[in-house]
């Protein structure tokens, strides 16, 4: 089981608007210190936390960060309607569209997926595969 992921970011402020504009509505809350963005789904008492964790942070080096070339993360919706709406709040808040929300057949006839990148260059995916909206024929 993957424990958390960590993207590294150069400017923390349009990082965080950037995350801030649909992590929160998919049940994550941030933790920031000078460390970096923490983002956690809640925990309820006497339960195991639901992983993974997702941080953003300067690279621990010092040099600049960098995209990785063929990594994506990918974070769940419970709608269709919910990918489309995040997807546009995360374009807005300075993200970069890789791919309009939409069915990929190529996947499953229920996957339904939109690519954008993060101000860094980060790639990342938001989706669904409930099929429960907007199926067309």
């Amino acid at each position: 089981m993957i424990a958390y992921v960590t993207v590294g970011a150069d400017d923390m402020t349009a990082a965080k608007r950037f995350y801030q504009a649909f992590l929160p509505a998919l049940g994550y809350t941030l933790t920031e210190g000078p460390e970096g963005l923490s983002y956690a789904l809640p925990v309820s008492t006497g339960q195991t936390p639901d992983m993974p964790d997702f941080y953003v942070k300067p690279p621990f080096d010092g040099q600049p960060a960098s995209a990785g070339n063929g990594s994506m993360i990918a974070f769940e919706a419970k709608t269709n309607a919910d990918v489309r709406t995040l997807h546009a709040a995360a374009l807005v808040a300075g993200g970069t569209d890789e791919g309009q929300p939409g069915y990929r057949a190529a996947y499953s006839p229920d996957f339904y997926v939109s690519y954008l990148r993060d101000p860094q260059g980060n790639k990342l995916a938001l989706f669904s595969s409930k099929g429960d909206d907007d199926r067309i024929g």
